[in-house]
């Protein structure tokens, strides 16, 4: 699930990142101005707030999350972008004649795609428990699917008499995320990724 729930808003946020940091001027303001709408309203609130119009579901769920966790990956890579555009190699590329979207897929977005590599794995974290918060008010996974937010849901009534009930599929949430950052850390140390 977190899987699918990165690689939309990754491939979203890369291409607008790309072209926002590369060409800049009036594309990067209306394009930055994009991010800032989306940005002044709290993550988790726009993701259930277009849930619950469009209805509980996995698939909603990440039509949700495809529509408002871009925003970070594209502030991330026009960070980069603005920085790459003025280095030496890509004047090389403008001054040998290639086409900006050729330099763009072929010289940009390959240096600055480490951050992001590093990024998506601490975002799969942040996918997972908005799934199980979801799951666990009702707007997620629908049952008999089995996910870690409706378990701790249905074994809430059962705590003081089956604690286990809510306490394993919360330890397994917990540990999966705890695995992700340790992966995006040390993803971070071997692309030499400064956090």
């Amino acid at each position: 699930m977190s899987v699918l729930g990165v690689l939309p808003p990754l491939i979203i946020g890369v291409v607008v990142g790309l072209v926002s940091g590369y060409f800049g001027g009036w594309i990067d303001s209306i394009l930055m101005r994009l991010v800032d709408i989306t940005v002044a309203f709290p993550f988790l609130v726009l993701v259930i707030a277009i849930v619950g119009m469009l209805g509980p579901g996995l698939d909603n769920f990440f039509v949700a999350l495809a529509l408002v966790g871009w925003v970070s990956y594209a502030r991330l890579i026009r960070a980069r972008g603005l920085v790459l555009r003025e280095a030496e190699f890509i004047q090389a590329a403008r001054g040998l004649g290639y086409p900006p979207l050729y330099i763009l897929f072929r010289h940009v977005m390959p240096n600055a795609l480490s951050p992001i590599a590093v990024y998506a794995m601490s975002d799969a974290v942040m996918v997972m428990l908005a799934g199980a918060s979801l799951g666990f008010v009702g707007l997620g996974v629908q049952p008999p699917t089995p996910e870690w937010g409706v378990m701790i849901a249905d074994g809430q009534p059962f705590v003081t008499m089956g604690w286990w009930i809510c306490l394993f599929p919360g330890m397994a949430a917990a540990s999966l995320g705890l695995g992700f950052l340790l992966l995006s850390d040390g993803l971070a140390g071997r692309l030499g990724v400064r956090k």
